[in-house]
């Protein structure tokens, strides 16, 4: 992707369960950079190797981010995720609200990691009442069906997982700036650009098109009959 049509057109890869709806919202309402095209992505990283994508929302670890393949790309750290466990509704192991190790000793684990096509292959299994899945929470989440329920799941050997924005250092441009200072957090009026101001007209004419309403007619100076 040429780094001239980045500042037309943001295209973001965001992880299968990150759900960063609210940035998409607060970019189109606090800039004017164009247009911003974003996808959920079971491999984030590949689309933006790729070229497919000029940024993107990753969970780390991710083994394929070596510290050579770093040197060429900004990593923003901006949150974590808490390790989750997915069970069948039914198990008596949902009456707790934070499993360990020793509450399934005796559970066959279909798969734990942070891959999401693995979780989805294997949270079918989960919902037959066989067996459990260990994967972020935030993920179990958004990919559970009704015959799962999750759980916090705590183990010394499963840490926290990390979302970051990560992008080219090559295609560094004040569009991604403003996005990631808005994934971090940056208010309307610390904003890099804001939006300009709209006069009370525009608005208007603005939520009108929203509705699908008609736009008002504005009379003319002739336009009327005057009385006598």
């Amino acid at each position: 992707m040429a780094n001239g049509s980045i500042t037309c057109m943001l295209a973001l890869s965001f992880a299968t369960g990150t759900e960063p709806g609210k940035w998409f919202e607060r970019f189109r309402e606090r800039t004017t950079h164009g247009e911003l095209l974003a996808t959920a992505s079971d491999d984030p990283l590949t689309e933006l190797l790729d070229a497919r994508a000029t940024l993107t929302l990753l969970r780390l670890p991710e083994a394929r981010l070596t510290d050579e393949l770093r040197r060429d790309l900004h990593v923003v750290t901006l949150y974590s995720e808490t390790p989750g466990i997915a069970l069948p509704k039914d198990s008596e192991l949902t009456l707790l609200d934070r499993l360990t190790p020793a509450d399934i000793d005796s559970e066959i684990i279909h798969y734990d990691g942070t891959d999401a096509a693995a979780v989805r292959d294997a949270l079918p299994v989960v919902a037959a009442n066989v067996g459990v899945v260990i994967a972020p929470r935030p993920l179990l989440k958004v990919l559970s069906r009704k015959q799962i329920e999750h759980r916090e799941y705590d183990s010394p050997g499963h840490e926290p997982t990390e979302i970051a924005l990560v992008w080219r250092r090559a295609d560094d441009s004040e569009a991604i700036q403003d996005f990631v200072g808005i994934a971090k957090g940056r208010t309307v009026n610390s904003s890099r650009q804001a939006a300009p101001k709209r006069s009370a007209r525009e608005k208007a004419l603005a939520k009108q098109a929203r509705r699908g309403d008609a736009p008002p007619k504005r009379a003319g100076r002739g336009g009327g009959r005057r009385r006598r």
